[in-house]
């Protein structure tokens, strides 16, 4: 039954692969049919059939049009031919540095009864697949400091057939044992009968000649005249491979079908157990990228063992899940990065390729790039990050003319402090318009002492102003009159927290404006790559941050820095939720909902009973960066 699959898969894969082949020759024959009427109009001519001035016209016209689209078609061709089409980045693994790993593919692609992979690579994804290296512009000469994955496997010869590359996630070497990482590659290693079929082979040459052929016309930096050209190299290629997509498509499905039910017969009992690894590998992946990486990177930090990583979050994820019992006997036994002969130094490789590609760091360390342990991530990423943050959050506040908390006890008046970000927050420190009120000049925020006024605040009296959106930039000066003359105190905090949001972004928007830029583009680096760098990130984990989530960081890092200085409290890794804060050793997993009502509804209450609770002392002094 499975010879069966395997040979209708098959089967089905070759017959697309035919029809994409077609449209080719279809193509093909509409470049020359111009050219084939001229031969016959010149022959007509010269045998005295067809004679007089319609016809001579006719054969010039012929003629000149045959000549045009020949050309036409030459440049057409010699591009797709010549398009360097788009490879995955990764990070090349040579058959030295993992040699137990290529034994083991081999032992499978003879188990399978089909071609072994050339080479093996890594990506920084939960994700395997091969992928085809076979074009001139992949060969050599290598690059200079970098490696080729399929150098020495044919790839010079550009008439010999190569098996493509195997890439594997790297995330699947370090969480995964070593059965049930061959259970994955299984069906993927299987990929390479049909790879092998040369029809198949010539279809996926053609599409992926059309797919780099579309590219070309959006390269910049080229002249007037060669973008014209371009363009209309782009718009036919596309208009071909609009024409072979859906056969392009079907013959992959084909192809995986049989891969898939080849690979049944090789531990398939242990692949439906492996397959729900890859699903919690991703979630821990994913988890680790965005709440621990994600920091580390937007401070100009990368962490160089992010694999190792995932195996902590993965395993700390299923001792909150009550699995860690059913995962103890999975975790004795060997893992598949002991296929590696330096699992250390291949994970930094994929660790700075993935914050190359997920938050569009440089490719090499600097000074404002610098690699970080797992050990140093609390003082290094976590303490860093609140004082930075702190310092930000009160910079805003100068600017904003927000004076200091009066009636501090501290030696130093004008020192930062918590008690001004509860201050400024809270509603308690502005009092209700009184009717009827006037439009005030002057700077948005008060900060003259709180007034007596009842907690049921009444409505405006009429006449009064009413309050208006704030502005999406503020700055000191911004004179918003809905600020100081709202319709009640639960208004005027809201509009002072959106205020204070606002500035915020526009300070952080004004910093990454003068760090990111060199980070991000290309010729911060010396080395060319075999894929697209300059739009980084290729894949951005997350959206920006609202005006909202920022302010609520910046006051969470102020309170994190006064429970340090003032409480003795530590900062903490936790590899689910990231940065995290220790009080006696203990998480304290209560504080965000605490900032949410201050922030949100201008409630101090919830937060100054925490701080009590806690024994943090927010009139003190914080120490900022």
């Amino acid at each position: 039954m499975t010879g069966i699959g395997v040979e209708a898969g098959a089967q089905a894969a070759r017959s697309r692969a035919l029809a994409v082949l077609r449209i080719r020759s279809r193509a093909l024959a509409v470049a020359l049919l111009p050219a084939a009427v001229a031969v016959v109009l010149l022959a007509g001519g010269s045998t005295g059939h067809l004679v007089g001035g319609v016809w001579d016209a006719a054969r010039l016209v012929m003629s000149v049009l045959g000549v045009l689209v020949l050309l036409a078609a030459g440049v057409i061709a010699l591009v797709v031919a010549r398009a360097r089409p788009a490879v995955s980045p990764t990070v090349a693994i040579a058959e030295e540095a993992a040699p137990d790993l290529y034994r083991m593919v081999r032992d499978l692609a003879d188990r399978l009864d089909v071609p072994a992979p050339s080479a093996i690579a890594l990506t920084p994804d939960c994700d395997s697949w091969l992928e085809d290296r076979t074009h001139p512009a992949h060969g050599p000469p290598p690059q200079e400091g970098r490696d080729d994955e399929i150098a020495g496997a044919g790839g010079s010869h550009r008439r010999v057939p190569a098996a493509p590359v195997l890439v594997i996630g790297s995330p699947f070497l370090w969480w995964m044992r070593v059965g049930e990482l061959r259970a994955v590659l299984a069906p993927v290693v299987a990929g390479t009968g049909p790879s092998a079929h040369p029809d198949i082979a010539a279809a996926r040459r053609f599409v992926r000649g059309l797919d780099a052929a579309v590219a070309v016309g959006s390269t910049p930096g080229r002249c007037p005249l060669t973008r014209v050209l371009c363009a209309g190299v782009s718009s036919v290629a596309r208009l071909m491979l609009r024409g072979c997509r859906e056969h392009a498509a079907l013959m992959e499905r084909g192809v995986a079908a049989a891969a898939a039910e080849r690979a049944q017969a090789v531990d398939y009992g242990l692949r439906i157990v492996a397959q729900e690894q890859v699903g919690l590998a991703y979630a821990g992946w994913d988890r680790l990228l965005t709440r621990v990486a994600l920091p580390a990177w937007r401070m100009g930090r990368w962490p160089s063992r992010l694999d190792a990583g995932v195996v902590a979050a993965l395993t700390e994820l299923s001792r909150r899940d009550r699995l860690a019992e059913g995962f103890a006997s999975r975790l004795g036994e060997r893992p598949a990065c002991d296929l590696l002969e330096e699992p250390g130094a291949i994970d930094e490789a994929a660790s700075l390729l993935a914050a190359r590609l997920f938050h569009g760091g440089p490719a090499e360390t600097g000074p404002d790039w610098a690699p970080v342990d797992w050990q140093e991530y609390p003082e290094e990423v976590v303490d860093r990050k609140w004082r930075l943050d702190a310092a930000r959050l009160h910079r805003v506040l100068d600017a904003q003319g927000v004076t200091h908390t009066p009636g501090s006890t501290a030696p130093d008046s004008h020192a930062p402090t918590l008690a001004r970000v509860l201050t400024h927050l809270s509603a308690s420190h502005h009092p209700a318009p009184e009717p009827p009120s006037t439009h005030q000049a002057g700077p948005v925020l008060d900060a003259s002492p709180p007034a007596a006024a009842p907690s049921n605040t009444p409505a405006a009296a009429d006449g009064e102003t009413l309050p208006q959106e704030p502005p999406a930039l503020a700055s000191a000066s911004a004179s918003d009159e809905s600020v100081t003359a709202g319709t009640g105190r639960h208004t005027t905090v809201e509009g002072e927290a959106e205020t204070l949001a606002a500035a915020l972004t526009a300070e952080l928007a004004r910093e990454e404006a003068t760090t990111s830029h060199p980070r991000s583009t290309p010729e911060t680096t010396s080395d060319a790559t075999l894929w697209d760098d300059t739009a980084l990130p290729l894949f951005p984990l997350q959206p920006p941050r609202t005006a909202r989530e920022l302010l609520t960081d910046h006051v969470t890092a102020m309170v994190c820095c006064a429970a340090i200085d003032t409480a003795g409290a530590t900062p903490g890794l936790d590899w689910l939720d990231g940065p995290s804060l220790l009080i006696n050793g203990e998480r304290a997993a209560d504080l965000t909902p605490r900032v949410l009502s201050l922030v949100e509804d201008g409630d101090p209450a919830p937060l100054r009973a925490w701080l009590v609770k806690s024994g943090i002392r927010p009139e003190k002094p914080v120490r900022l960066v």
